[in-house]
């Protein structure tokens, strides 16, 4: 049972500007809001603070943790070769991973995340208890997605299956499903804020069947369900090869599309695409970060909103991202459309970026209903941000330097679930100390990954993309 808390003298954001309340949180959830509350459970002196719903972080690759800063900048399908090439084999490392992500989401304002996770082949119900059990530790809202697939690395390149000669992937259909109904059974406890989601990896490497197994699952069991679309101009080009179409008017004939589904980028989509997103109630997942470093391109996000799809921030795996800031994320999704746009009253303003990383993020994870807002009833998931931190001085709008800004350790105290599980900038459960003293002596060190993949799929790759034949790195 968690504690019992009284937040006193909190700054929260109001439709005019800002207010200073006590807010209570008893049993999981917001008590009472109100100014001059009774102090029950412990006190929080908030004077200086700012208190806001948790974050999102709607996307990302718990196992990249350890590739950060070391894949070069390639475009993504050459940039996977290397990330294969390169991936833990290490359950220890699965574990410190996700217990890394999870560390730097909570102390850049999220409180749940959405773990796009590759399993370690043959090790697949292994890989998802390392990570349930750095989650658990941590006290972080975590959705794993195990990242699925029953078609080869060729088969996401277009013409791939014509022309390169890559090892078929070695489970069926069947198999795939079946290992995914035992990680649901075996490991989904929302009670303890760990949910299964189901999370086909893409159109491209998936087939139809294995969109269907999802759909079936996630309808039996009340899963989510997530997944990559439409990330590069390949994907675009390959749809067009194997549908004659759109992949979003496919996934919405398989079903795959509803008011649970969350979909990762969604650079490369035309008007009628919008249209069905909007229809199925189905959230983007916006990582600016990664569409930059691996050239995808911008995702056209102000049309989503004009349209009403739901946008949600992600940070994107640290192999593609090198980090797990989400403030970061949440800056650079905002402001990076300025560009796109010269309506500026289309622009998305710091206040419009603070919904869509909480209200909207827990829409994503059909969890809006419950957490996300400074609501009496509603489950306690709150972040409380230092505006006495150098980085957020002088006090000018708080909510407009927290996200315009670039703040640095601001966090003051984290709630999950009701339970503080950051408290003076320090997490309550991890020894953050001996964690960053694991990660600079690690029990094995290893030599410099090699990547051979690539020079398989490279020339591949630039003559189905009307690249010159000879390139420099």
């Amino acid at each position: 049972m968690p504690a019992t808390y009284t937040i006193c003298g909190a700054l929260i954001p109001i439709a005019e500007g800002y207010t200073t309340v006590d807010v209570q949180i008893e049993a999981e959830r917001i008590g009472a809001i109100a100014a001059s509350l009774p102090v029950v459970g412990t006190l929080v002196d908030a004077t200086n603070k700012l208190l806001l719903p948790g974050f999102v972080n709607g996307h990302t690759h718990s196992p990249q943790f350890w590739q950060r800063g070391l894949i070069r900048q390639l475009p993504l399908e050459l940039w996977l070769a290397d990330v294969f090439d390169s991936s833990t084999r290490d359950l220890e490392k699965i574990y410190l991973g996700a217990l890394g992500t999870a560390i730097n989401t909570l102390l850049s304002g999220g409180t749940c995340l959405m773990d796009h996770l590759l399993p370690i082949p043959n090790y697949e119900l292994e890989t998802i208890a390392a990570a349930v059990r750095a989650y658990k530790e941590v006290g972080i809202r975590a959705f794993i997605a195990p990242m699925l697939q029953d078609q080869s690395f060729a088969a996401g390149l277009p013409e791939g299956m014509k022309s390169l000669a890559l090892k078929p992937f070695p489970l069926s259909t069947g198999e795939v499903l079946a290992q995914m109904e035992a990680i649901i059974t075996q490991f989904h406890e929302p009670e303890a804020g760990i949910y299964i989601a189901v999370g086909p990896t893409g159109f491209q490497r998936c087939s139809d069947e294995l969109f269907a197994g999802c759909v079936e699952l996630s309808d039996r069991y009340n899963l989510c369900r997530h997944t990559h679309l439409l990330e590069t101009k390949a994907q675009y080009k390959l749809a067009r090869e194997r549908y004659g179409g759109s992949a979003v008017h496919h996934l919405y004939q398989l079903g795959f599309l509803d008011d649970r589904t969350s979909l990762a980028h969604a650079i490369w989509l035309d008007e009628p695409d919008i249209a069905i997103l909007a229809e199925t109630q189905s959230t983007v997942v916006h990582n600016p970060l990664s569409n930059l470093r691996l050239g995808s391109g911008i995702a056209p996000i102000l049309k989503y909103r004009q349209a009403g799809v739901n946008v949600a921030f992600g940070c994107d795996g640290a192999a593609s991202n090198d980090a797990q800031d989400l403030l970061e994320s949440i800056k650079l999704g905002s402001i990076l459309h300025n560009v796109t746009d010269f309506e500026y009253k289309h622009w998305i303003t710091p206040r419009a970026a603070i919904a869509m990383a909480s209200t909207g993020g827990f829409k994503g994870v059909n969890l809006a209903d419950q957490v996300g807002s400074l609501t009496v009833g509603q489950v306690a998931d709150l972040v409380l941000y230092d505006l006495t931190n150098l980085s957020l001085l002088p006090r000018t709008d708080p909510v407009q330097l927290l996200v315009l800004g670039r703040p640095a350790q601001a966090v003051d105290s984290v709630w999950v679930q009701g339970r503080r599980v950051v408290a003076d900038g320090v997490m309550q459960s991890v020894d953050g100390d001996r964690f960053r003293q694991t990660l600079l002596h690690p029990a094995q060190e290893h030599s410099s990954p090699q990547f051979p993949m690539i020079h398989q799929v490279e020339a591949h790759y630039r003559t189905v993309m009307d690249l010159p034949e000879c390139g420099f790195r």
